[in-house]
C-alpha cells in the first residue's frame, strides 16, 4: 500500500488551514502529524482519510498497483480518535460482531483475544454507552491495532489512558507489521518518538 498525496489544501470560508501538502506514504512507514492546537493536524488526517474532502490537490491509494476509488477507501483504514464515537447502543461483542463485518481482525486473534488484550472480559455484554472514556479509548485503539487494514490513523492516542494503558500503547503500536502504514497526530512525544517521519503542519498554513 502506497499513498500519494500531491498539492493537498482544505479551505474554511476564506482561511486555508493547509496548503500544498504534498507526500508519498509507503506501507512499513510510520509518521507523525505536529503542529500547535488548531493548526490543522487532525483535519488533515481527516481528509486523507476522506471522511472530509480537500479544497484542492489530490490524493491516490495504491495497493498492489492498482488505484483503489474513494469510496472505497474505507475498507483500507482504520482511524482511532476521542472524537470519534463508537456505537452507543451496542454491547462489547455486538460493537466487534459489526467490525468485523467490514474489517476483519488480524491472523491469530478472535474477538475474544481482543477482550481478554484490554482487560474487558467482565463487560463483554455491556452497552458501549455504559463504558468510561479510558474503557473506550481501549477499545478503539484495540480495533485499530488488530485490525487487517494496511492503513492505521491515531489522534491524541493516549486520551483518557493511564500510566498502564499508554505504556501498552507503546508496545502495541510499535508491533504494526511491515505491510502497514501508520499516521498520528499528536504533540505528545511519547505518542510518537519511535516513529520513521515527524512532518510539521505548521509549514503548509499560508502566511
Amino acid at each position: 500500500m502506497q499513498l500519494l498525496i500531491d498539492q493537498l489544501g482544505k479551505r474554511f470560508n476564506r482561511e486555508w488551514i493547509f496548503k500544498q501538502f504534498s507526500a508519498k506514504l509507503q506501507a512499513g512507514q510510520s509518521y507523525t502529524f505536529v503542529g500547535p492546537n488548531g493548526s490543522g493536524k487532525s483535519t488533515l488526517l481527516h481528509v486523507i482519510s476522506g471522511v472530509m474532502p480537500s479544497t484542492e490537490g489530490k490524493i491516490i491509494y495504491q495497493l498492489d498497483n492498482q488505484i483503489i476509488e474513494e469510496d472505497k477507501w474505507y475498507r483500507q483504514l482504520v482511524i482511532a480518535a476521542p472524537y470519534l464515537e463508537l456505537i452507543e447502543e451496542f454491547t462489547l461483542l455486538e460493537l466487534l460482531d459489526f467490525h468485523t463485518g467490514f474489517k476483519p481482525f488480524k491472523e491469530g486473534i478472535s474477538k475474544s483475544e481482543l477482550i481478554e488484550r484490554i482487560e474487558l472480559e467482565g463487560s463483554k455484554n455491556k452497552a458501549i454507552k455504559y463504558f468510561s472514556s479510558g474503557m473506550k479509548q481501549r477499545l478503539k485503539l484495540a480495533l485499530a491495532f488488530y485490525s487487517n487494514v494496511p492503513v492505521v490513523m491515531l489522534d491524541e492516542p493516549t486520551s483518557n489512558l493511564d500510566a498502564k494503558w499508554s505504556a501498552w500503547y507503546r508496545e502495541e503500536v510499535q508491533r504494526l507489521t511491515p505491510d502497514q502504514i501508520l499516521l498520528i497526530c499528536s504533540n505528545v512525544p511519547a505518542e510518537y518518538d519511535f516513529c520513521d517521519t515527524i512532518i510539521n503542519v505548521s509549514d503548509f498554513k499560508p502566511h
